[in-house]
C-alpha cells in the first residue's frame, strides 16, 4: 500500500513502544531549542504476550494499551507505533534523480516482485527519498519497507481498540537511529560528521541503528537482551522469575553475583555488539564506528559503557537526552532521570510528529 498523496506537517502523535516487558509511551511538544515532554508512561505487559515482535496475546496487550491511554492527556488522539523482527525487510535501492514520487511509486510497483521475498498480497510496502548517491550522481537512494501485512494491522487494531489511531508505522530500528536528534548534543563535539551507533538493549532484543550525519544508513537486531540476565539470575540463585526481575532492578543481589552472574552477561553481550559492529563495517567499507550510544533498559549495567570503551577503543555513552535537547519540568525530569534511556524508541517515535509525511 503507498501513499503518494502532498506532504504536510503531521499531527502531534504519541510515540508507542510495544515492547515485550513493556509499553513505553511520550508525547513531545516542539520548543525552541529542542522538545519538552508532555506526557510519558511505562506499562508492564504480560510474559510471552508479544514475542518476536509479534503479539501472541491481544487481551494482554489491549490491557496495558488502555493503561497507557489513561496515563495520557484527554486529547490525544494518534499514535506513531513501529514494527521489526522477521517480518520486516527494509533495502536501500537506487533510483534515477529525475522521476518524481508518483513516478518512483509506479517504478517501485513493477519491480516490487523481484525486490521483496513475500508474495505482494501479504504486504505493505513504503519507500523514502534518501539522499544522492555517493557514486552516481544521476541516482538518489531509496530506502524500500516492506512488511507482512498482518503484522502492521495487529498493532494499528490494538490502538484504535483502545481510541488511538495509528497515523505512522514506522520500522524500530529508524524510530531508534531518528532518536540521535535529542542526543546528539550529548556527544563531543563534531561527532554530527562522525559515525555513531545507537545500541537499544531491551529485554529479548538488542537494536542496531547507525546515523551517519543524521541519516540512519544501517539497522539489525540480535535476539539477545536482558532476560538472559534475569535467567541467568534465576538458575544461579534459585529465585523466581520475579523475584529475579526485582532483585535486578533494586541491586539486591549476593556480593559475589558480578564475578558469578554479571561479567560473564557482559562479556556475552560485549560480543553481540562487536559482531553487529564488523557485520556494519563489512557492508559499509568503514574501519569502525567514532561513538557509541547505549540504551534500553539493559543499557545502563554496572560497568558497561566502559567495558565497551575499552574492549572496542571505541567511546561509548548511555543515552541521556536531558543532556541533549530534550526537556521536561524538574519534577517529571527528576524522575524520569534514571528510566530515561529507555524510552529513545519511543522518542524516535513521537519525533515523526514533527517532520514532513505523506498522508
Amino acid at each position: 500500500m503507498l501513499s503518494n498523496l502532498w506532504k504536510r506537517q503531521a499531527p502531534q502523535m504519541v510515540g508507542i513502544d510495544l515492547g515485550s516487558h513493556e509499553v513505553k509511551a511520550v508525547l513531545l511538544s516542539k520548543t525552541a531549542d529542542g522538545y519538552k515532554i508532555v506526557s510519558h508512561t511505562a506499562v508492564p505487559i504480560k510474559k510471552g504476550a508479544i514475542n518476536d515482535h509479534e503479539i501472541k496475546d491481544n487481551d494482554a496487550v489491549l490491557e496495558s494499551l488502555r493503561k497507557v491511554k489513561r496515563a495520557l492527556p484527554k486529547g490525544v488522539k494518534f499514535a506513531s507505533v513501529a514494527v521489526s523482527g522477521s517480518a520486516v525487510m527494509t533495502k536501500v535501492i537506487y533510483m534515477d534523480a529525475s522521476l518524481n514520487e508518483e513516478e518512483m511509486e509506479a517504478q517501485i510497483e513493477i519491480e516490487a516482485d523481484n525486490l521483496i521475498p513475500y508474495s505482494l498480497d501479504e504486504v505493505s510496502i513504503d519507500f523514502e527519498t534518501l539522499s544522492v548517491n555517493s557514486t552516481d550522481p544521476t541516482k538518489v537512494d531509496v530506502l524500500l519497507s516492506a512488511c507482512r501485512t498482518e503484522n502492521i494491522d495487529a498493532r494499528v487494531d490494538a490502538l484504535y481498540d483502545v481510541g488511538l489511531e495509528a497515523k505512522v508505522v514506522d520500522v524500530e530500528g529508524y524510530a531508534l537511529g531518528r532518536a540521535y536528534e535529542v542526543i546528539a548534543p550529548q556527544l563531543p563535539e563534531g561527532a554530527d560528521d562522525k559515525v555513531v551507533a545507537l545500541v537499544d538493549i531491551g529485554a529479548n532484543i538488542t537494536t542496531f541503528a547507525v546515523v551517519e550525519q543524521g541519516e540512519t544508513t544501517f539497522v539489525r537486531e540480535q535476539a539477545f537482551g536482558g532476560e538472559q540476565f534475569t535467567q541467568s539470575i534465576l538458575s544461579f540463585y534459585g529465585m523466581s522469575h520475579e523475584q529475579a526481575e526485582k532483585a535486578k532492578i533494586e541491586g539486591d543481589l549476593p556480593r559475589n553475583y558480578m564475578f558469578e552472574v554479571l561479567s560473564p552477561f557482559q562479556t556475552q553481550l560485549l560480543q553481540q555488539i562487536k559482531r553487529t559492529l564488523q557485520i556494519y563495517c563489512t557492508s559499509s567499507g568503514k574501519d569502525k564506528v567514532d561513538h557509541i550510544v547505549l540504551c534500553g533498559g539493559t543499557s545502563k549495567l554496572e560497568g558497561m559503557a566502559n567495558l565497551l570503551t575499552n574492549e572496542l577503543g571505541v567511546h561509548t555513552i548511555i543515552a541521556d537526552p536531558f543532556q541533549g535537547c530534550l526537556h521536561a519540568d524538574e519534577q517529571l525530569k527528576s524522575h524520569l532521570q534514571a528510566d530515561i534511556s529507555k524510552y529513545m524508541v519511543a522518542c524516535g517515535l513521537a519525533l515523526r510528529s514533527y517532520s514532513e509525511w505523506r498522508t
